[in-house]
């Protein structure tokens, strides 16, 4: 197995990615210089646990707006899987599939996990709140799913 997945460090700078949304809009890190974004990795739509932060997130994005924070999900899943969720949740804000996990691994975020006893690879769920300049401000390795706009909100 490979080693335990090593999120990036706070005062890192954010890797640069471009991308396409299920919905075909097209998301580049570059293109949010001077705001901040909370670019949340998570294992799998329609889970328990990523549908209740997803759900957060929705329900207190314009919060978040009034701090000027953007918010991008990224995650394995192809982008039928993301138009279903999104659909299904009425999301708002974009989500990115990354199925050949080149934005999962520039962020360290994938690796050796355990769960019941059993280990396997997979996305470690983690949170990277990016500054203006976009350099990492705050890493979320075990975001609270239920809270986590407030998590996000309390590091500003």
């Amino acid at each position: 197995m490979a080693d335990k997945p090593q999120p990036l460090e706070v005062g890192a700078k954010a890797p640069l990615f471009t991308a396409k949304t299920f919905d075909g809009q097209k998301i580049a890190m570059k293109d949010y210089k001077g705001r901040k974004v909370a670019l949340y990795f998570y294992p799998k739509d329609s889970t328990p646990g990523c549908t209740t932060q997803a759900c957060n997130l929705r329900d207190n994005l314009s919060l978040l707006a009034g701090h000027d924070v953007s918010v991008i999900g990224v995650s394995p899943d192809g982008n039928d899987s993301h138009a279903k969720f999104a659909g299904k949740h009425e999301l708002n804000f974009p989500l990115v599939a990354d199925p050949d996990r080149k934005i999962i691994e520039k962020y360290g975020v994938w690796g050796e996990k355990t769960n019941y006893g059993k280990t396997f690879m997979g996305l470690q769920r983690t949170t990277f709140l990016i500054d203006e300049t976009g350099v990492i401000a705050h890493v979320f390795k075990r975001p609270r799913v239920g809270e986590h706009a407030q998590e996000i909100i309390s590091k500003l």
